[in-house]
């Protein structure tokens, strides 16, 4: 019988998501083309047809991952418009009402930051997935910056380049204390926390005076 393209669709992502349930169960290195296979009923082959190795999957986990967190971005983006301080916040938050909601999205961000045994042929292969995954927050959140920056709520003569960086490594930082269970405090109050310190040492005095 002829499969459609739906069919392979679905046998792809049945594919993906056997990985990512084995990835995060055994890790990275540990995890074999058979036990892929036969966690979906397929042939250690039928997985080869879709995927030469298995950073070919990671790099197919990121792209998926990038597409889905973009039609949630541009979905808060249309309904906020150009962004203030509080939804900047509210946009990170947002994020981690998806990780507590979406098992696949948390699974994925958990093996991540938390399981991946990142080799330098296994960057190599999958650099541009990471790249363009990076770039979206980093772009968003200098763009804002830059935004309010123009808008004179930000103090002229901050960088807002560095700012956004440090913005989102600290946001990484957070995240993996959420997945290995040692942030002292709730996720939601770590990040608007963490975010506010920063918002609040590099707004003019006129921002500040209005808050």
């Amino acid at each position: 019988m002829r499969r459609t393209k739906e069919d392979a669709e679905q046998t792809k992502r049945a594919i993906l998501s056997s990985a990512m349930d084995i990835f995060c169960e055994k890790g990275y290195s540990k995890t074999t083309f058979d036990e892929i296979a036969k966690r979906i009923n397929l042939t250690k082959g039928a997985v080869y047809w879709y995927f030469r190795n298995k950073p070919d999957i990671v790099a197919a986990l990121i792209n998926d991952f990038a597409s889905r967190h973009m039609v949630m971005i541009n979905n808060f983006l249309n309904e906020r418009g150009e962004l203030d301080f509080q939804d900047i916040i509210d946009m990170e938050l947002l994020m981690n009402k998806h990780i507590r909601e979406d098992e696949k999205f948390s699974k994925f961000l958990f093996f991540i930051t938390s399981q991946m045994e990142w080799s330098e042929s296994i960057i190599s292969k999958v650099r541009p997935s990471i790249e363009q995954t990076q770039n979206i927050g980093r772009n968003l959140m200098f763009e804002s910056l830059r935004s309010l920056q123009e808008r004179g709520k930000i103090r002229p003569e901050v960088d807002v380049v560095a700012i956004s960086e440090i913005l989102r490594m600290m946001y990484s930082g957070i995240l993996e204390g959420y997945f290995t269970k040692r942030l002292s405090q709730d996720f939601d109050t770590a990040v608007e926390t963490g975010f506010n310190l920063i918002f609040n040492s590099i707004k003019t005095k006129e921002e500040n005076n209005e808050n």
